[in-house]
């Protein structure tokens, strides 16, 4: 394929202080394609506003008005990363030949966008970028990121190790895409069982140019879980699973209090009571807990409710 339209979508929710300095960056990419004769001259930028509270839609008119090629949706409310994410594709899907996911805090690098063209032209359906390595992280953020996809792979989960959501997807890809309705999202468990040929582009991830991270700890524990309870029913098997165990247990300690009480040597023990009453108390709730994970997904999902809602576009 010749000189793809090729889209560049940018969620941004409060994104006002980086903004300018990733619209430089991604216009100046874009830029040096359409003059290497990489991309098409007709493709462009769009930056999704997701219900921002600051000034971040008007730095994106701003923007519009200055060139063109930089485009903008925004959503009516906030609704998240993923759903502000998946707007922006699907308001692409049928005006480019393929579309770029990358955040607005340019700690992706940009600069692979080209290589990530260029495996699109050579017949992948989808790039997905990929980090070198987390040398550069806190103990901490490494130890959990491992954790994340570690437990995702155990319980089923199939996703691309140390991706986010900075990826390429061609026109054909987007379509499939399209087909998956569900409320739930977790593109990054979805995307890879569209099932297309697909590549990776490797690189290395930066410190946020400016403003603050939209993912604190809470959010990323809350991202995993939705992640595992949207595409894997393992831990309810789990549960079963530890339920059988538990069983066994219980038979074993039946046998030794029978034969104690027979023997005329049962003592009541205190301890041993409340520990078991406490133990499996607290088993019972959190497998209630992850029961309700998956029927709380089952209540939005028959609903039906529309998954985002546009309020304003800057296109022309």
């Amino acid at each position: 394929m010749l000189q793809p339209v090729i889209a560049i979508v940018v969620p941004c929710y409060n994104e006002s202080a980086v903004l300018s300095m990733s619209m430089a960056k991604l216009s100046e990419v874009l830029g040096a394609m359409v003059e290497d004769g990489t991309v098409s001259s007709q493709s462009y930028i769009l930056c999704v506003n997701d219900g921002s509270t600051d000034s971040t839609w008007e730095e994106i008119e701003k923007f519009h008005r200055r060139d063109t090629r930089i485009k903008g949706i925004s959503l009516a409310h906030n609704r998240g990363h993923q759903y502000a994410l998946l707007a922006g594709l699907m308001t692409v899907k049928d005006r480019c030949d393929a579309a770029v996911s990358i955040d607005a805090d340019l700690q992706d690098d940009p600069d692979i966008i080209p290589e990530m063209v260029k495996l699109f032209i050579a017949g992948n359906e989808i790039v997905y970028g990929v980090r070198k390595s987390r040398a550069t992280d806190s103990w901490f953020k490494r130890t959990t990121a491992r954790t994340f996809y570690t437990m995702q792979r155990r319980l089923g989960v199939d996703t691309v190790y140390d991706h986010a959501d900075y990826r390429l997807m061609s026109r054909r890809a987007l379509e499939l895409l399209a087909d998956y309705g569900e409320s739930n999202l977790f593109l990054r468990g979805i995307i890879p069982q569209i099932g297309l040929d697909s590549a990776v582009v490797t690189y290395d991830r930066q410190k946020r140019a400016a403003g603050e991270s939209k993912y604190p700890l809470a959010k990323m524990i809350s991202f995993s879980i939705d992640g595992v309870t949207s595409f894997s029913a393992k831990p309810i098997r789990l549960i079963f699973a530890t339920g059988l165990i538990l069983l066994l247990l219980d038979i074993v300690v039946a046998i030794y209090v029978l034969c104690s009480y027979f023997a005329d040597s049962a003592i009541s023990g205190w301890t041993s009571l409340m520990l078991s009453i406490w133990f499996l108390g607290s088993l019972i709730l959190m497998s209630i807990g992850v029961v309700g994970e998956y029927i709380g997904k089952i209540f939005t999902e028959v609903k039906h409710r529309p998954r985002y809602a546009i309020r304003d576009m800057l296109w022309d």
